[in-house]
């Protein structure tokens, strides 16, 4: 059995950074992602479409593919699993043209994201579904950026410490799905 280190990574991301990360390697991702789902996705790229800017500068970033609980008092965020990548495919290439380096999600992505990742040099990060509670402790601060009226799928900028995620898509396109499948 062959187990590897864990690896400690901070967002945003740099290429350097993402090259050395290979399908399967388990990390740690520190530092400032954002959340959006598919109507967040949707709206980002009508916008784009019509000339306007992102809400964020997407060079270097990462969006976590979450919709989070409202948060119970006296925390940052409510539960902040992830949700199915899928859903965003038909967003994603666009988004990974024009500069998105990492995204984090569940599930497999088409063919057409898989291009755009390895045409830009990007990654496909897996967190766990059902530990969203788990995931929300490694979540130090939330702020919503755009999009209020989306309610949990606005756009959050959040400050995350430690996040434990697994590459499931390297730069390179190799798969840790087929991978496991293969094994």
């Amino acid at each position: 059995m062959v187990f590897s280190m864990i690896k400690k990574i901070t967002a945003p991301l740099t290429k350097d950074v993402i090259k050395e990360l290979k399908a399967g390697d388990s990390v740690l991702l520190s530092g400032v992602i954002y959340t959006a789902r598919d109507a967040a996705h949707e709206r980002m790229c009508v916008c784009r479409e019509k000339g306007d800017d992102y809400p964020f500068d997407l060079r270097g970033q990462v969006i976590y593919y979450a919709g989070p609980c409202p948060a119970k008092p006296g925390r940052v965020i409510g539960s902040c699993g992830p949700t199915t990548a899928g859903r965003m495919d038909v967003y994603t290439p666009r988004l990974l043209d024009d500069g998105l380096s990492a995204m984090i999600g569940k599930g497999m992505r088409s063919n057409a994201v898989i291009d755009a990742i390895k045409r830009n040099g990007c990654i496909y990060l897996g967190a766990i579904g059902g530990a969203g509670a788990l995931i929300a402790e490694c979540i130090k601060k939330s702020d919503v950026i755009a999009y209020d009226d989306l309610g949990t799928e606005a756009i959050r900028r959040l400050e995350v410490v430690d996040m434990p995620l697994v590459v499931l898509i390297d730069c390179f396109g190799n798969n840790q799905y087929e991978i496991g499948q293969k094994k």
